[in-house]
């Protein structure tokens, strides 16, 4: 049986830095691996592809489900390239609770956008992972751009409130909601549109008009109550569609001068030095889960453990302080 080739950090590397999307997307897969010698393995492109100072620009891209997130992001993307930009696309789908595969992985998402050679897009499984992204979307993003690509976009599984992860791994988000959401106003709460850089009104041609102009009038009037999430930046809403193309120029042009404040001020590598402490602190505290649940001590105790709770001999405090105890009492 002939062994599978499996190319070398250095070969991978190389393919990340000349833009070859093959290799691209296959260190992407390695960096999602679970298998200890590929997380090793995917440690070290990472560090090599860090190396490479990048000026890309992060972009999240969330909202409630049916806002048209893939449908806005292809018009996006096309606006983007007509700029003579490359972008990347972070597709993160809903997956199956039970296989952590990606629920939506088989939809043909984005076809027109994908054909264009200045773009890469990946669709990921959040695999039941909270805050709208996937456990290794920073990593990803990380090989995006020492791959060379000017913008990336992340389009989030679009939850609701759990999405304000992304904003500890982008610079820029646009929330993308429906006409007649403004009347709804009371049941979203405040997190969601407090990380928001702006907001896009999909859908907003046709019949959809007068609610949407409602809508917008609503949300300008919401986002003037909220504490400034940049002392220098006012989000605005636009009323857009991706079928003829309203406002989606318009939307482009805000994040493009938001862009040159933030290089203006300098603002831009601090916030990376931020991303990159969160990144950080993300990649430790999972290191460290590893690390509890595979120690003998833990193995051996989990068990009486939960059948004490589930009994209720122990509570769930008290069960999990002796998990702790098992693992503290190490030589």
């Amino acid at each position: 049986m002939t062994r599978r080739y499996e190319p070398d950090v250095d070969s991978i590397v190389s393919g990340i830095m000349a833009g070859n999307r093959q290799t691209l997307s296959r260190a992407i897969t390695l960096v999602e691996s679970q298998r200890p010698e590929h997380q090793k393995k995917a440690h070290e492109i990472l560090d090599r592809c860090l190396a490479k100072k990048s000026h890309a620009i992060r972009i999240g891209i969330t909202g409630s489900p049916g806002a048209g997130k893939s449908t806005f992001i292809e018009a996006l993307g096309e606006e983007i390239i007509r700029h003579s930009l490359t972008l990347a696309v972070l597709a993160i789908d809903p997956s199956s609770q039970q296989s952590r595969g990606s629920i939506l992985g088989d939809k043909a998402r984005m076809e027109r956008l994908a054909g264009h050679k200045e773009a890469f897009i990946r669709p990921t499984a959040s695999s039941g992972y909270l805050g709208g992204t996937s456990p290794k979307t920073h990593e990803a993003m990380v090989l995006c751009e020492a791959a060379g690509y000017d913008v990336i976009l992340v389009e989030t599984v679009g939850v609701g409130q759990s999405e304000v992860m992304v904003d500890t791994m982008v610079d820029f988000i646009l929330l993308l909601m429906l006409p007649g959401s403004g009347d709804e106003l009371q049941g979203i709460k405040r997190g969601i549109m407090e990380i928001a850089d702006a907001i896009a009104i999909t859908k907003t041609d046709g019949d959809q008009s007068g609610i949407a102009a409602i809508a917008q009038a609503e949300f300008e009037a919401a986002l003037r109550m909220l504490p400034a999430k940049r002392p220098f930046w006012q989000p605005q809403v636009f009323l857009t569609s991706a079928i003829t193309g309203k406002g989606v120029a318009d939307v482009w042009q805000n994040i493009s001068d938001y862009f040159a404040q933030m290089r203006e001020k300098n603002l831009l590598q601090e916030q990376r030095s931020q991303q990159l402490k969160r990144l950080l602190s993300t990649v430790l505290e999972e290191m460290l889960k590893k690390e509890f649940f595979a120690y003998p001590e833990v193995v051996k105790t989990r068990e009486i453990v939960e059948q004490q709770v589930l009994s209720g001999e122990l509570s769930p405090f008290s069960g999990a302080s002796l998990l702790m105890e098992a693992f503290t009492r190490r030589r």
